[in-house]
């Protein structure tokens, strides 16, 4: 089911953005300061937001400022979400059966990643679309950004991921944290213009019983 949009807004480029954040409604108000920043300049840019479709928290607070500052947002989200977050009424939104078909709706639709502030829900999202990354399905570029340091202990446990081993080094060129929505958006067209390199796919066959 796909809602209509009132009031749609023209979106002059081809690219869309997704942002991944956090619906909490209690967290200090530098974050939302940060994400209605984020918004503004996603839409000064003439990129699509896409985001997860709910009204309260970081999500309502991007959605409501890159609509405001006349951009073209689509909001994905699964049904039994429509009453807990409800949903913004001036926003176009795309309403998918559950969390996976959200998922693979928003990355199938964007071009790039930017990571807001966030809690376990936000962590899932991004983790898992760079575990798509790690298993060379897509090299589209995502950028976690705050301006207080929230990310910088997941940073440190990505870096230790390489360096013991468990992820290859090839993935530490995709590793990005930034402070201000500007700057996310200078190394996401900077990625889209010269892709960082990333390992060859190697298919092992030592484990494959030859008949």
């Amino acid at each position: 089911m796909k809602q209509k949009k009132v009031g749609a807004q023209k979106n002059n480029s081809d690219k869309s953005i997704c942002v991944f954040c956090g619906a909490s409604k209690g967290v200090e108000s530098y974050y939302f300061d940060l994400a209605q920043d984020c918004g503004a300049q996603i839409a000064k840019r003439n990129y699509r937001l896409i985001y997860g479709g709910g009204s309260f928290g970081l999500m309502g607070a991007v959605a409501q400022s890159a609509y405001d500052a006349g951009g073209d947002v689509l909001g994905i989200i699964p049904k039994f979400l429509t009453e807990i977050e409800g949903l913004m009424s001036n926003i176009e939104h795309k309403i998918v059966a559950n969390m996976h078909e959200r998922k693979h709706e928003m990355h199938k639709r964007s071009d790039a990643y930017i990571v807001l502030p966030g809690g376990i829900g936000t962590l899932e999202e991004a983790i898992e679309v760079m575990s798509w990354m790690r298993l060379h399905l897509h090299i589209k570029p995502m950028i976690f950004l705050d301006t207080d340091g929230y990310w910088a202990p997941l940073m440190d446990l990505l870096h230790h991921t390489i360096e013991t081993k468990f992820a290859p080094k090839w993935l530490d060129a995709h590793l990005f944290h930034v402070q201000t929505p500007k700057f996310a958006l200078k190394l996401i067209e900077e990625q889209w213009k010269n892709p960082a390199p990333r390992g060859k796919i190697h298919i092992a066959e030592d484990n494959i019983t030859k008949v």
